[in-house]
């Protein structure tokens, strides 16, 4: 059977044994913080289990995507190592809630295992908890004693936690030994004979003082390795030779020019299933909305995918080659998980971006590391300090295990004592610049509860249940605390008659607490008058649901990979950051805000309901955030059902249309593969073309002061200019040619680039120089025009005017002009005409 096969004959044997198929879980766990990734197949039904939920059906069956890379269930170090041990795997279960239990759960596998897999019978063994008669006794009908095995805590009882449901569970084990010897191997973590299969009996209640009681209702939860379960039903000895993995080893076969080997000590052989197994946590997480990063999930991504690169380095690759395995796993995985082919091309950019990061400075680290093993050397010292270690992940990007790696394959190893010291002590440097007022918060004491009253009313009267200098507690508040990106509101109480400003809003515990301007005393069990401004809180809400057609918006253009990563809403403008890998253009950014703004147009109303986790899960795209911690009930903001549904316990507007206007005003990069946008709307609107207005009263006053200024520096250029020509005059003046027949002297001179006002600043120098008995012409030729200035000294101006003059010139250099006797302008065009005149003046004169 194919892998396809296998898992289509599990899901399709237990829908005939009544039970509901449902679809995996995102490997990035809704509403509970306590987990980094979906580790096991119960995840999705714990709130079932511990007594805060139910379902309409009462048994089920999937297969669900479990990643294990950190805390107690990690596998890290044995991946590419062993042939079963997996970052990523399926995990086939069926389950049932207060409906059947042992007998039924161990009848239903044994069925599955020998009537429709045909798995030989001898090769089965079971194992039970010590003390659970009742199981061993189930299991004799199907298999003899020996082939039975009694196990204590470690391998065969199953706790969710130190407190809480839990209960005795019975392993199937397959035998793989050529002469089915394999029973003294069970549970010893051997890959002769392996689990396959984990029956678990959940009947105990674990209480804090360590004792059990009896559930009410017991439960079955069962969870089957599929790559293991693949690797049994074809007949192979590695998960890595099954079909699940063969397509994507064969492409990196392909890729690298080299061959896999099975073997465990093939180096080669070690990094394909690496690189196999790495590539599938990657994509999976990345489909389902996890992005690369420096805290939380994202770091074990980035931890994971740099480990990768390192075993690519390896096989010889120097560039970025993960992400081109990205297609066969869509090929071969999408039809199961729709996920990833809907999201193919952002998982590879995401994935290449992230190689191409990693790889600048991977070469750099690797010469470090040689540096710090040959200074060990010399020493005799086979320890990597804390120091070192840190300094390759602070300076080069080395994750610890990256480290840990290296060292263990020269036979070293890595003080991670001294490193987390050194993590830590960057931590806390990074913590301390937190805002005091939140540390004044955590430190008040208190066992008061105030319940929020502020979704309808922004007035209202109140007791005072706790006071301590500028913090107050009412037993009711219409003040919103900050949440979820939203601001806190301000406003005023008044206590006595005397108004105090509210400048902050924080929530502790049920209790919120207002932050005053000013200390109060004695008002312990006053009555007061609580108002928050109202016009700010109007502008809030805008922008808050403003936020939620941004999200929507985002995802319908850029895809829906799009996945909320922090938001800021003020009274001002809205902040949102989200998973994108590349900027986004201008297009897109007019094609978000035209969605936004029809919705806004199209006079939406703003739904906001209280529902019961359950039944808000089941609102069609409902948009629920990582890391969030969920209580029984729930507020869903709806906005059209087609388009907006969100989980938010945030103040929103009635309608859309109450929004006014979005406009976006800008788009950047806040980390690797976060974008974040900004935007205002309404007021923020007003505000924004008010200091737009601003700006350009601005400019265009700095328009004219640097206009004038122009003018000045021209003015004082043009006197530079003439200035310096003034003092050639006398020069001029001597090479001056005398008018036959009469002792006035006719002076000529050629500057180029003069406007025609510095050629008569130029003229009067002239004239003034020559005193009596002088004619001039002063030329200027600039942009192929020529500008003429003639001067009289004014004891022959009435006799030979200079208007005379230029006339006679410019007529002979065809153009025209005028003027008085003692000074006179023209223009004109023959330049080569110009230079004859100049190089012959008398001809002026010449009939």
């Amino acid at each position: 059977m194919t892998s396809r096969e296998i898992r289509s004959s599990f899901l399709e044997f237990f829908a005939s044994k009544g039970h509901t198929i449902v679809p995996s879980a995102p490997v990035i766990p809704h509403g509970d913080p306590t987990l980094l990734f979906t580790n096991a197949g119960m995840n999705q039904f714990k709130d079932v289990f511990l007594g805060q939920g139910k379902r309409e059906f009462t048994r089920c069956a999937d297969t669900q995507k479990c990643i294990r890379v950190s805390g107690k269930h990690n596998d890290l170090e044995e991946v590419g190592y062993d042939t079963y041990h997996h970052t990523l795997f399926e995990m086939l279960g069926n389950w049932s809630f207060g409906d059947y239990y042992k007998k039924e759960a161990i009848a239903f596998a044994w069925e599955l295992l020998t009537d429709i897999w045909k798995l030989p019978k001898d090769r089965l063994h079971a194992t039970v908890f010590r003390t659970d008669d009742e199981a061993y006794e189930l299991w004799k009908a199907y298999l003899p004693e020996t082939q039975i095995h009694r196990c204590d805590e470690k391998d065969n009882f199953w706790e969710m936690g130190d407190t809480g449901p839990c209960g005795p569970c019975s392993e199937i084990h397959f035998d793989r030994t050529p002469d089915r010897s394999g029973g003294p191997l069970v549970n010893t973590g051997v890959p002769e004979v392996i689990e396959i299969w984990n029956l678990v009996f959940i009947q105990y209640n674990r209480k804090s003082d360590g004792s059990l009681e009896d559930l009410a209702q017991k439960h079955v939860d069962t969870g089957m390795g599929f790559e293991r379960i693949c690797a049994v039903m074809q007949n192979v000895h590695s998960n890595y030779d099954t079909d699940v993995f063969t397509p994507i080893i064969k492409a990196l076969e392909q890729l690298s020019k080299k061959q896999y080997f099975g073997d465990l000590d093939n180096k080669n052989g070690i990094a394909m299933r690496v690189i196999a197994d790495h590539i599938r946590t990657l994509v999976f997480s990345i489909a389902d909305g996890a992005m690369p990063g420096n805290e939380g999930r994202g770091y074990v991504l980035r931890r994971i995918l740099r480990r990768a690169c390192r075993y690519a380095r390896n096989l010889g690759f120097r560039s970025p080659m993960m992400y081109q395995l990205t297609d066969v796993l869509s090929k071969t995985m999408g039809d199961v998980f729709p996920e990833v082919p809907s999201n193919l091309e952002h998982i590879k950019r995401v994935i290449k971006a992230e190689e191409e990061s990693f790889l600048q400075t991977l070469d750099r680290g690797l010469e470090r590391f040689e540096d710090i093993q040959s200074a060990m050397n010399k020493n005799d010292s086979t320890v990597i300090t804390g120091a070192d270690a840190f300094l390759l992940y602070d300076s080069f990007g080395f994750p610890a295990d990256l480290t840990e790696l290296l060292a263990r394959e020269r036979g070293l190893s890595v003080d991670m004592e001294g490193f987390t010291i050194l993590m830590n002590e960057q931590r806390t440097r990074s913590r301390s610049a937190r805002k005091n007022i939140v540390q004044e918060v955590a430190s008040i004491q208190h066992d008061v509860h105030s319940t929020f009253k502020g979704w309808e009313n922004l007035t209202l009267e109140a007791k005072v249940e706790f006071a301590d200098q500028t913090s107050l507690i009412t037993d009711s508040t219409p003040f919103y605390a900050e949440m979820g990106g939203q601001v806190s509101d301000t406003g005023i109480i008044t206590i006595d008659n005397v108004n105090y400003h509210v400048e902050d809003v924080r929530k502790s515990g049920s209790a919120f607490i207002h932050i005053l301007d000013k200390p109060v005393s004695d008002v312990i069990g006053k009555t007061v008058h609580l108002a928050v401004n109202h016009d700010r809180r109007w502008d809030i809400q805008k922008n808050h649901s403003a936020t939620h057609l941004l999200h929507e918006a985002l995802r319908r253009v850029l895809g829906t990979h799009v996945q909320q990563s922090g938001s800021f809403v003020g009274p001002d403008a809205l902040r949102f950051d989200f998973s994108h890998i590349q900027k986004v253009s201008q297009e897109e950014l007019a094609d978000i805000q035209a969605i936004i703004n029809e919705k806004i147009r199209e006079r939406i109303p703003v739904v906001t309901r209280e529902l019961s986790i359950e039944d808000a899960r089941k609102v069609p795209n409902v948009k629920m955030f990582f890391g969030d911690k969920y209580g029984d009930s729930v507020r869903v903001v709806t906005i059209d059902e087609s388009f907006s549904s969100e989980f938010c316990g945030g103040t929103h507007v009635v309608n859309t249309a109450d929004i006014g206007y979005v406009h976006i005003i800008s788009e950047s990069s806040v980390a690797s593969g976060i974008r974040r946008i900004e935007a205002i709307s309404s007021f923020g609107i007003e505000q924004y073309i008010r200091k737009l207005q601003s700006e350009l009263i601005n400019k265009d006053n700095a328009i004219q002061s640097a206009m004038d200024t122009v003018r000045t520096l021209e003015k004082e250029l043009s006197g530079l200019k003439v200035g310096d020509l003034s003092t050639q005059l006398d020069s001029v003046i001597n090479n001056a040619v005398t008018i036959p027949e009469t002792t006035i002297r006719f002076v000529t001179l050629r500057a180029d680039g003069l406007s025609m006002d510095e050629a008569k600043q130029l003229g009067d120098s002239l004239r003034n120089a020559l005193k009596q008995q002088g004619l001039g012409l002063i030329a200027s030729v600039q942009d192929e025009k020529i500008s003429l200035v003639c001067i009289a000294t004014d004891d022959i101006a009435k006799e030979r005017s200079a208007g005379q003059l230029v006339g006679i010139i410019a007529k002979k250099l065809g153009g025209g002009g005028g003027g008085k006797p003692h000074m006179a302008t023209a223009g004109a065009k023959d330049i080569k005409g110009l230079e004859a005149l100049l190089n012959d003046p008398l001809s002026v004169f010449r009939v």
